[in-house]
């Protein structure tokens, strides 16, 4: 993959002219550090810098070759993140976590390619100098994530790979066998290769690359195969326009746009390891897109360096989203795909659908307020003849006095849950699911013994939008604003794609801001359509290229 190759140089080359800027320079507490994206100084961003700038540093193939300004900016660097780790050999992440294990584990993944190229090949003084910090750095920093303490499930594999991994470069049995008591607790994969943070934005990545890394330690083929179910899943979660859908996530990646640069590493990996072609196709696709969206390739330059096999291969394979349809049942999640389209439903979120064409995105929700429920979240989903059919129960119920007499007249200090109820009423929500042509129908239906007359509403945010219109209007479909619909269809249409849907209802007017409900979306244009309980609707969605100008009249 030589023009992946080059690629990433000119993306390193780029780092390291920012860095050069970036980097402080006055003496003090932050001499040689670097900034991060919220500018903030810490050893974690300037180690993410030393290990970019040495790449080039030492890469006949850059023009930062041997170039002086780099070296002193490594030096500096290095100076200050030998300053700032811990006698006990930990970093802090100063935005959260202090004298933390996970994130020196995070830093030292880091730096391990680095190290390792530089054991197998260096070049003068300057090249050793750079090895002997790093070493120092890694090693201190190894014995200290010995220690353990984490707070996340993937720490645990941020840990014992790296513990594996120092142990074997260090010769230490006793950072090789720290490992164990975190793998002793099992991997947290399903068989569907989702990981128990389903963080497909950014975790996912973090945990294969572990798994990869502690199968190769340890020989043992099952961690590959971890990492190469979750692969196999990440391949159904590529939204059309070619972003993750990350909405199902449980980490701050959820709702995020993401692209799969970061899983270039691992396609590439497991693609040559297990001899896997749609994962070098993966590898080819993800370089292309990067390309496609004008983003950076990713920075994985001294990895490239690590697998010259890498860079002599030449796949000439690119992956291409078939038609499917798969239903994650342990992870209540379902994601298809089909002609130029591709949905999403879940149970346990108020955002239950999802779907999207190369271009725009739609959430659906249904809210409205029912005793302590404020959406609908569906708790079962089974697969139809025709499609999905997801349901829930909202129980009502009331609070009885105490048969007998308290200990206390704080309300906060009385076990409340302890108190006799009244059960009921019930209210019952469906919303059955089914393919169309380019497209899906909706049909909701609420309703409950009793409940008549609460207001609920279909609420339906849509992204990449520029304009919204039918025959009776047409307006710009800002990020943020919202409109309740009360017939017709609605088209969000911009300059290659449409979105119709309907045909919308109004009874009522409340769309918002009812008793905790879900905010509306910054990201998206919200539309409404509104009801009173019980009601029986059925909502069109169609993808298609029918384009109105964006300008509004």
């Amino acid at each position: 993959m030589l023009a992946h190759y080059k690629a990433m140089i000119k993306t390193a080359e780029k780092k390291v002219d920012y860095m050069l800027k970036i980097q402080v320079r006055e003496k003090g507490r932050f001499f040689g550090g670097c900034l991060d994206a919220m500018g903030m100084v810490h050893a974690k961003s300037t180690i993410y810098y030393i290990v970019t700038a040495s790449a080039v540093y030492v890469n006949r193939d850059s023009q930062y070759y041997h170039r002086e300004e780099v070296f002193e900016a490594i030096h500096r660097a290095l100076q200050y993140v030998k300053a700032v780790q811990h006698e006990n050999g930990l970093f802090d992440f100063v935005n959260c976590n202090f004298f933390s294990a996970p994130d020196t584990a995070f830093c030292i993944k880091r730096m391990m390619p680095l190290l390792k190229y530089l054991d197998a090949k260096r070049e003068g003084e300057r090249e050793e100098f750079i090895y002997q910090n790093v070493y120092e750095i890694v090693k201190k920093g190894a014995f200290g994530i010995l220690q353990g303490g984490f707070h996340t499930p993937n720490h645990r594999w941020a840990i014992a790979s790296n513990l594996l991994d120092c142990g074997r470069f260090f010769g230490s049995r006793e950072l090789s066998e720290g490992a164990f008591p975190y793998l002793n607790e099992g991997i947290d994969c399903n068989a569907d290769g989702e990981f128990a943070e389903k963080s497909s934005g950014n975790y996912n990545r973090i945990n294969n690359d572990a798994m990869i890394t502690i199968g190769e330690v340890l020989g043992e083929e099952k961690y590959f195969d971890y990492a190469r179910r979750n692969l196999e899943m990440m391949l159904t979660y590529i939204e059309p326009d070619g972003s993750i859908f990350t909405a199902n996530s449980t980490r701050q990646d959820n709702g995020k746009v993401v692209y799969p640069g970061d899983y270039y590493t691992e396609y590439m990996d497991l693609g040559c390891r297990l001899n896997i072609p749609k994962f070098l196709d993966m590898a080819n696709y993800i370089m292309a897109l990067l390309e496609e969206k004008k983003l950076e390739a990713p920075d994985y330059l001294i990895h490239m360096m690590n697998h010259p096999e890498w860079i002599a291969l030449e796949h000439e394979g690119i992956w291409r989203q078939e038609d499917f349809n798969r239903y994650y049942q342990e992870s209540g999640i379902v994601r298809a795909h089909q002609g130029e389209v591709g949905y999403t439903l879940m149970t346990g979120k108020s955002g239950f659908l999802y779907f999207a064409n190369s271009t725009m995105h739609l959430e659906m929700k249904i809210g409205g307020s029912f005793c302590e429920h404020r959406a609908f979240q569906a708790e079962t989903m089974e697969k139809t003849e025709k499609g999905y059919r997801l349901e829930q129960t909202m129980h009502g119920w009331y609070y009885l006095p105490f048969k007998e007499k308290p200990s206390t007249s704080d309300w906060w200090k009385m076990d409340n849950q302890k108190r006799d109820k009244i059960l009921g009423p019930d209210l019952h929500l469906l919303a059955e699911v089914t393919e169309a042509e380019q497209g899906l129908d909706v049909h909701i239906k609420v309703e409950g013994e009793g409940v008549v007359g609460a207001p609920f509403r279909v609420e339906l945010g849509v992204r990449g939008a520029k304009t919204l219109w039918n025959d009776q209007l047409i307006l710009e479909a800002k990020a943020g604003e919202s409109l309740i619909l009360k017939k017709g269809s609605a088209i969000f249409s911009n300059e290659t794609d449409s979105l119709e849907v309907g045909p919308a209802f109004c009874e009522h007017q409340v769309a918002v801001g009812m008793f905790g409900s879900d905010a509306r979306s910054p990201h998206a244009f919200t539309l409404y359509f509104t009801a009173y309980t019980g009601f029986d609707k059925t909502i069109h969605i169609r993808s298609g290229h029918r384009v109105r100008p964006t300008e509004v009249e």
